[in-house]
């Protein structure tokens, strides 16, 4: 892979940041109350090239409770990411929380850093070592490379990078979706240049000169300049960090959580129907109905979750559930979302988007049931069907099949063609 974006998680004051300067010489903390506090509290970013010639574009995850919800918003797109645990003090609370993210958002690849070696001796970095073995048993962590390193001094970077690069060579090749997305995680504006728009471009192509529609506001604005590795380009992919400049788009207009997409192509809803994992870690069943926070993308949501296919939900059970929010969100199928506690704040689960673009449905309705799980078994013929069912004489525009699918163009042609042969779905016009 030639772009790859590494994240960095661990508990408050573990030596995220530090080995971030460490390894790039640079300072991710901006903020005056972070660098009087010496905590990160917002989304830090930094880049690299290793010697191999990828391209890393890292973020840096604050590490405090407080600020998970920033945690989260910076854990999309991540393909790599890098558990730092502080020799120390070992496994804290914002480790296990930061781990049970990474596993929620589909993270399936990355190391641990074990900072801080230069204030321990031999026998507390062995104990050190033992409670990381514990604590990555049976997660995608495990057997994979724990490097002993100091920001300080500089010992063990090397292998650090090393191993990273190892990695990263290994990693498979990634499914990207067509249409252009990029969440936005970050909006100010420069003398001399106007609005920049910063995020993570999870999906779809970007150049300079294109429109572009901020979601779900629907403000349409021109592509300045791109910036990539603080070079300029004319045009971004997926698996970058990315900086856009915008022509006469007002600062105030965009926030973090809207999406930037190609005009009139998402579709913005109050309901998504998913597939949920409830933790292990929480303490009581999930109820039919139960006020939630809803993160997808850089966003947080309120809204409720509903249970569709069971009375109560039992910790470290799956179940279909539906969101029903109170803002709008901008979702394709399979997209990865984390939900949190109403009160008080706590990651109690997550999982997969299969109808991003949902209604209200009877509690325990058979055919829906059998419909969403057609969904997560990604059988292309019955995901169509299913759609245009649901839609019913009104029909779909291709466009809409896309979005909903999230299937390639080619996919998504070829199955319905397949699908007019056997006279399964009628066709009542030419146009896509």
């Amino acid at each position: 892979m030639e772009n790859i974006i590494l994240g960095t998680a661990g508990h408050i004051d573990h030596g995220k940041t530090s080995l971030v300067k460490a390894l790039t010489g640079i300072e991710t903390d901006r903020l005056k109350e972070e660098k009087q506090r010496g905590i990160t509290i917002e989304l830090g970013f930094a880049f690299l090239d290793l010697p191999g010639g990828t391209h890393i574009g890292i973020v840096d995850m604050p590490g405090h409770e407080k600020f998970v919800k920033n945690m989260v918003a910076g854990s999309s797109g991540i393909d790599v990411v890098t558990m730092v645990i502080a020799a120390d003090e070992g496994v804290m609370p914002q480790t296990r929380e930061h781990m049970e993210i990474c596993h929620l958002m589909g993270i399936e690849h990355g190391l641990i850093a074990l900072t801080k070696t230069d204030l321990v001796d031999e026998d507390l970095l062995e104990l050190a070592l033992e409670d990381i073995q514990d604590f990555v048993d049976g997660t995608f962590l495990e057997d994979q490379p724990v490097i002993p390193v100091s920001s300080a001094t500089g010992q063990g970077l090397d292998d650090f990078l090393a191993a990273l690069e190892k990695i990263c060579r290994q990693l498979p090749e990634r499914r990207f979706s067509s249409i252009f997305r990029l969440p936005v995680d970050r909006v100010f504006s420069m003398k001399g240049f106007g609005t920049v728009i910063t995020g993570t471009l999870t999906s779809g192509q970007i150049r300079v000169g294109e429109d572009i529609m901020v979601y779900p506001k629907r403000i349409v604005s021109k592509v300045r300049g791109i910036q990539v590795h603080s070079s300029s380009v004319n045009e971004a992919g997926p698996g970058t960090r990315t900086a856009i400049n915008f022509q006469g788009l007002d600062k105030e207009s965009v926030d973090r959580g809207d999406i930037l997409s190609t005009p009139d192509t998402l579709i913005e809803s109050y309901m998504v129907d998913a597939g949920f994992h409830y933790l292990k870690s929480n303490a009581k069943p999930a109820k039919v109905r139960t006020r939630v926070r809803f993160h997808s993308g850089t966003s947080e949501i309120l809204g409720y979750m509903v249970l569709l296919d069971r009375d109560e939900l039992l910790p470290g059970e799956d179940a279909l559930v539906q969101f029903r929010l109170e803002s709008p969100v901008c979702c394709i199928k399979d997209d990865r979302y984390v939900i949190r506690s109403y009160s008080p704040v706590k990651t109690i689960g997550g999982g997969v988007i299969l109808n991003p673009v949902a209604r209200k449905y009877r509690h325990m309705d058979a055919a829906v049931i059998q419909g969403l799980t057609g969904l997560a078994a990604d059988d292309p013929e019955q995901t169509i069907l299913f759609f245009l069912s649901l839609n019913g004489y009104k029909g779909l525009s291709f466009n809409d099949l896309r979005i909903m699918t999230n299937l390639s163009d080619k996919k998504l042609s070829t199955t319905l063609q397949k699908l007019l042969a056997q006279q399964a779905v009628i066709q009542t016009d030419k146009e896509k």
